[in-house]
C-alpha cells in the first residue's frame, strides 16, 4: 500500500504558507545583523580611534541583548503567544535599528552600542519564537522538515549582510589609515567620523524600514496559534528541574564555549588577515576589504558543511559528529596560531566548516526528553549567546598587545577559540554514547 504524502505546509484543510514565508523572512533577517555587525568592531575602532578591546564592545552590546531577554522573551511567549513574540522582537529590532541616526548625531561611540542592544534584545525575541513557532505550522510529522528548510534562509541572511558590510561600508569609508586617522587636528577628525557614520548608519536605516513593512505584514495577517495554548508560567521551578539534568547544563556551557569561538573566528579575521596583506604592501581599507572576501567564503563554506553535515548524521550519532567537528576546528586552529602567513587565513576559513553543525547539534542534544521543560530550555540555550559577549573582547585585549616576544598577537590570541573547541569537543565526548 502507498504511503500516503504528509503536507508540509496544510494542516486540516488550512493552509500556512504565507504565515511561513513571513515568519522564515525573520531567520534571514537575524542572519543579515549578526553578520553586518561582526566587521563594524573594526570599523568602529578605526572611526572612533579606539583599540580593538573597546572596539569589541559593539560585540558586548550586541550579544549582552540576547543574554539579557532569552528567559523574558520565552516567559512571555508562554503567557500570550508566538505571534506576540515576533511581534515585540520586530518592534525592538526596528527601535534599535533606527536609533543609529541620533546616535550618529551624537558623534558619540556608546549611543550605538545602546542602539546594539535594543536591536538585538529584538532579536533574542525572535529567536525565542520563531523555531517553535515554525514548528506549529503544519502537521508534527513534517515539523522538522520545516524548520531545517526555515534555518536554511539563516545563512542567506548571514551573507547578504557580509557582503553589504564590505561594499557599502567598509569600501566607502575614508581611505585614511589608522596612523593617518591618528595624525589628524581635532576638527579634521570630527569631519572625517562624521562622514564615516553617514555611510555606516545607512545600511541600517533601511533595514529598520524593512522589519517596518515586515511587522505590519504580520500584525494584520492572520496566523496560526499556539499548539500549546497553557499560559502557565513555572519559571523557577522549571530552571531548578533541568539545570540537574547534566546533558543540558553541560550544553548550555558548550554553547557558550562554541558561541565565542564563532565570534571571535568571525569577528577576527579582518585584522588577522589585514595584518598578512599589509605585510604584503596593500594599503589598510583594502586589506580590510581583501580581510572580509575570505569571512564571505568562510559563511559559504559554513552553509556547504551544513549540508554535509546533516547527510552524515545519517550514519554518525550527534555527540560523536560533535566531537569531530571541534576536534578538527581545533586543529585547524592550530595552524591559525602557528602560520604567519595566507595559509594561517586559509586555516582559520576552514574552521568555518567545522563550526557549522555546532549549534544545532548542541542544541538537539542538550534539548532531548525535555518534553515541555524544552521550553525554557531553548531559552537557556539562547541565552549561552552571551559567550558573544564575554570572550571577544578578551580576544582582543590580546591582540591590541600587537606583538608576544616578537610573535604577531593576534595569531596567539586564537588560543582562545582553541580552548572553546576543547571545550565542546569533551561535551561530545560525553554525549558520544547517549545522544
Amino acid at each position: 500500500m502507498e504511503k500516503k504524502k504528509i503536507p508540509l505546509l496544510h494542516r486540516d484543510g488550512v493552509s500556512y504558507v504565507l504565515p511561513f514565508v513571513l515568519i522564515t523572512a525573520c531567520f534571514a533577517l537575524w542572519g543579515f545583523a549578526n553578520d553586518i555587525t561582526n566587521p563594524m568592531v573594526k570599523a568602529f575602532a578605526k572611526i572612533f580611534r579606539t583599540t580593538t578591546t573597546e572596539g569589541s564592545l559593539v560585540q558586548v552590546a550586541f550579544y549582552g541583548g540576547y543574554f539579557a531577554m532569552a528567559f523574558p522573551a520565552a516567559v512571555f511567549i508562554r503567557k500570550y503567544s508566538y505571534k506576540a513574540g515576533i511581534l515585540l522582537g520586530l518592534a525592538l529590532y526596528a527601535v534599535g535599528a533606527l536609533l543609529f541616526f541620533p546616535a550618529r548625531l551624537t558623534g558619540n561611540f556608546y549611543p550605538f552600542l545602546m542602539a546594539y542592544f535594543i536591536l538585538t534584545c529584538g532579536l533574542s525575541f525572535l529567536e525565542t519564537s520563531a523555531n517553535p513557532y515554525i514548528l506549529s505550522m503544519g502537521s508534527e510529522e513534517t515539523s522538522t522538515q520545516r524548520l531545517n528548510f526555515a534555518q536554511s534562509f539563516n545563512p542567506i541572511g548571514s551573507l547578504f549582510g557580509m557582503y553589504v558590510a564590505m561594499e557599502f561600508i567598509q569600501s566607502r569609508l575614508s581611505p585614511l589609515d589608522t596612523a593617518g586617522r591618528a595624525a589628524l587636528t581635532d576638527a579634521e577628525f570630527a569631519r572625517v567620523r562624521d562622514a564615516d557614520l553617514t555611510v555606516l548608519i545607512r545600511p541600517y536605516l533601511l533595514i529598520g524600514l524593512v522589519i517596518i513593512a515586515l511587522f505590519l505584514l504580520i500584525r494584520f495577517v492572520k496566523m496560526p496559534a499556539n499548539a500549546d495554548q497553557s499560559h502557565k508560567v513555572d519559571f523557577l521551578p522549571t530552571l531548578r528541574r533541568i539545570f540537574r539534568i547534566p546533558r543540558y547544563r553541560d550544553g548550555v556551557i558548550a554553547q557558550f564555549f562554541y558561541i565565542g569561538a564563532q565570534i571571535m573566528c568571525w569577528t577576527f579575521i579582518i585584522q588577522y588577515g589585514t595584518r598578512i596583506f599589509l605585510g604584503q604592501g596593500m594599503d589598510e581599507r583594502a586589506a580590510e576589504v581583501l580581510s572580509q572576501q575570505y569571512n564571505i567564503t568562510a559563511m559559504v563554506l559554513f552553509c556547504a558543511s551544513r549540508f554535509i553535515c546533516t547527510f552524515l548524521l545519517r550514519y554518525l550519532n550527534p555527540g560523536k559528529l560533535l566531537l569531530i567537528l571541534a576536534v578538527a576546528g581545533g586543529v585547524f586552529t592550530l595552524g591559525v596560531i602557528g602560520f604567519t602567513n595566507v595559509f594561517g587565513l586559509y586555516c582559520l576559513v576552514a574552521v568555518s566548516g567545522c563550526m557549522s553543525l555546532m549549534f544545532p547539534t548542541i542544541y538537539g542534544i542538550a534539548l532531548k526528553g525535555l518534553g515541555d521543560d524544552a521550553k525554557f530550555g531553548a531559552a537557556g540555550l539562547i541565552m549561552a549567546i552571551l559567550g558573544g559577549s564575554v570572550l571577544p573582547p578578551l580576544q582582543a585585549a590580546v591582540i591590541d598587545r600587537r606583538e608576544f616576544f616578537g610573535f604577531p598577537a593576534v595569531n596567539l590570541s586564537f588560543a582562545l577559540p582553541l580552548i572553546c573547541f576543547a571545550v565542546v569537543a569533551l561535551y561530545g565526548y560525553r554525549t558520544r554514547r547517549s545522544a
